[in-house]
């Protein structure tokens, strides 16, 4: 009882701040004669406000996601917390069409992004500039990838002292053989393709002769477009970059003496030299773009309800037709989506399916957009995706838009558009399929442990971890496999058919691709972001105005609220559950203090790298990408 009185309580507040709260004395002020030319001499200063030349400010810092965090206010206090790549695009096009806006300033304060993500961002930078508004860039240091972005700039600005980690690209991936071989432990895996090497973590020491390759091909690919982007940044040769990177680190003072930097300064000085450029007419608006906080009435003391109202609300969907965006976004697996270990995510099919379900049978949505940042998983669970997603292209455009991971499971669900666009650095491809299961018996000998068995059924046992398969049950799983694989390549064959430059075998077995090369070879169908796609799923749809919807919705406090008292959920529910997805409880998430110390991305690629180990235990056919790595600096 007393939890039904709260809520009614609850719902009484939400009711009240939903409605205007005047302010002390406005009833009689609003019934006043002079009213109405008070309103008119504050909407001509407003407009008058309005009209001052902006300079908008940008900090691109903390962990860039690609789905939208919960909407847990309808503003923000806090500027550092995950921010959805979407938005930081949204904000810059923005600055872009504004034409009060003559410049941008942007502060990169050691963000944690992938290589993909990067470029997104560049490409919209780059389109400040052809749009004749000058971008000034300042950091403390910059890595290798984040310099690509930043010398995107007009000007690029350093602090004394600060670093440019300009010395090309390394990567790194675990093997755990070893490990597993010190507790008695031993990996039972096979694999459909030569290149499908999402296994060899758990049974090689290092990386077969294929995989190796790949990585070599992937690498050489990265490298190039390292050194493109910088090129044509700094207006420098290819050969001049090469050299530079091999001369790499740079101190402050060197990277201005090769012409890697403008100037030297700190951000004080990186401020004035902007205002001596505009005058200071030119109004530096903070945050540009970004939620701002609530305007606090303090004299009135119902002004709180106001702000639990806007807690509870969320954002408001528009009367335009919208582009829809479902975001695939984390690790393939069944059921619904949830938030683990470190910030580690799972995209669950049923969360997928029911969004695309929505976003078909939602009259306002004229076209889906589906952003795709997954390295694959569950076999199932992507059929169960894939399936949702083609039933949706039959009736609206659906467009593909590639994060920086789209692979395996990632890319089976990606071939169920027509048009698929992905970045040049977009990881994707990996057509082939895994499975196996983790042999524990030596570990629990070793510890004194024995487990008496008892069956019916010949095959009852398949996944049985005291042993590893005898000949006839390895035939049985790798005949499982090899239909599941057969299912993902005839998705493939069909869904790009003679878009295809050569022999699906010969583009599949696992092989690896960055979003370039996959376009060389038709795996995708043009390079682009996020934005480009939403505009071609416009076209597409014949919509000229628009509002953007992403599906799920994201949560709001009240949502949370009510989750947290047992309310039922819908299918389509995207929030972080109560408990973590299973592999991040609760052996592994007693890792998380273990793992924070090194630092936010290589702890989420541990953690992920985790993940992936427990998911191969937990199905016995995976589409999945090999381990992840950091690359210059950022994710992939």
């Amino acid at each position: 009882m007393r939890i039904r009185h709260g809520l009614g309580g609850m719902m009484l507040v939400a009711a009240l701040a939903l409605a205007p709260t005047p302010a002390w004395g406005a009833k009689a002020d609003a019934a006043s004669p002079k009213a109405g030319e008070r309103k008119k001499t504050t909407a001509k200063a407003a407009d008058a406000v309005e009209a001052v030349r902006k300079i908008a400010e940008f900090r691109l810092g903390g962990w860039i996601t690609e789905s939208p965090p919960p909407d847990l206010f309808a503003f923000s206090f806090d500027e550092e917390r995950p921010r959805a790549l979407k938005d930081l695009l949204q904000r810059l096009k923005k600055a872009r069409e504004d034409s009060d806006v003559v410049a941008v300033a942007l502060t990169i304060e050691q963000p944690e992004m992938g290589w993909a993500q990067m470029q997104e961002l560049r490409q919209a930078l780059l389109g400040l500039r052809a749009a004749d508004k000058d971008v000034y860039c300042h950091a403390e240091s910059l890595t290798a990838g984040m310099y690509v972005l930043a010398s995107a700039a007009t000007r690029l600005s350093i602090v004394p002292t600060g670093e440019i980690d300009l010395a090309g690209l390394y990567g790194e991936s675990p093997y755990i053989k070893k490990l597993l071989d010190r507790i008695h432990v031993e990996a039972d895996f096979e694999h459909i393709g030569a290149y499908k090497s999402a296994a060899e973590a758990l049974t090689r020491e290092g990386p077969s002769e294929p995989a190796r390759e790949e990585m070599n091909w992937l690498f050489d690919d990265l490298f190039a477009q390292l050194v493109d982007g910088v090129a044509k940044n700094r207006d420098l040769s290819p050969e001049r970059v090469r050299a530079l990177i091999d001369e790499g680190p740079y101190s402050a003072e060197r990277a201005l003496q090769v012409k890697l930097v403008d100037a030297v300064e700190y951000r004080d000085d990186f401020l004035r030299e902007i205002e001596r450029k505009f005058g200071k007419s030119a109004k530096l608006t903070r945050n540009y773009g970004g939620k701002k906080g609530p305007e606090i009435d303090f004299s009135n003391p119902f002004a709180i309800f106001k702000i639990l109202g806007e807690m509870m609300r969320g954002a408001e969907e528009g009367e335009k037709p919208a582009i829809g965006i479902v975001y695939v976004d984390g690790m393939i697996v069944s059921g619904r989506s949830e938030d683990g270990l470190l910030g580690s995510r799972t995209v669950g099919s049923t969360t997928i399916r029911a969004a695309l379900d929505k976003a078909r049978k939602d009259e306002k949505i004229k076209a889906v957009v589906l952003r795709v940042d997954s390295p694959g998983g569950s076999a199932l669970a992507s059929e169960v995706m894939w399936h949702a997603a083609r039933q949706c292209a039959k009736e609206k455009p659906l467009v593909v838009s590639m994060g920086d991971v789209a692979a395996s499971g990632g890319y089976y669900v990606s071939v169920a558009a027509d048009t698929i666009f992905a970045d040049p650095g977009t990881i994707t491809g990996s057509i082939g399929v895994v499975g196996g299961k983790i042999v524990t018996k030596g570990l629990w000998d070793w510890a004194g442990v024995s487990f008496h068995e008892i069956k019916r059924g010949r095959n009852a046992d398949l996944g049985n971890t005291n042993r590893k398969w005898d000949d006839r049950e390895r035939a049985i799983i790798v005949q499982r496999m090899k239909e599941v694989y057969d299912v993902f390549t005839g998705h493939v064959k069909e869904s790009r058919g003679k878009r295809l430059k050569d022999d699906i075998e010969k583009l599949a077995g696992g092989r690896v691709y960055t979003g370039q090369l996959a376009l060389a070879n038709g795996l995708i169908d043009r390079i682009g972001g996020l934005d480009d796609a939403i505009r071609f799923a416009a076209d597409e749809a014949n919509l000229a105005e628009y509002d953007i919807r992403v599906l799920p919705k994201p949560k709001t406090f009240l949502d949370l609220f009510m989750k947290g008292l047992g309310a039922d959920e819908d299918d389509d529910d995207a929030s972080a559950a109560a408990s973590s997805w299973p592999v991040a409880a609760p052996g592994v998430e007693m890792l998380a203090p273990v793992l924070k110390p090194l630092g936010p991305a290589r702890a989420r690629m541990i953690a992920r790298f985790l993940m992936r180990v427990d998911l191969l235990g937990r199905e016995r056919v995976l589409t999945v990408l090999p381990a992840e790595m950091l690359i210059g600096g950022m994710r992939w």
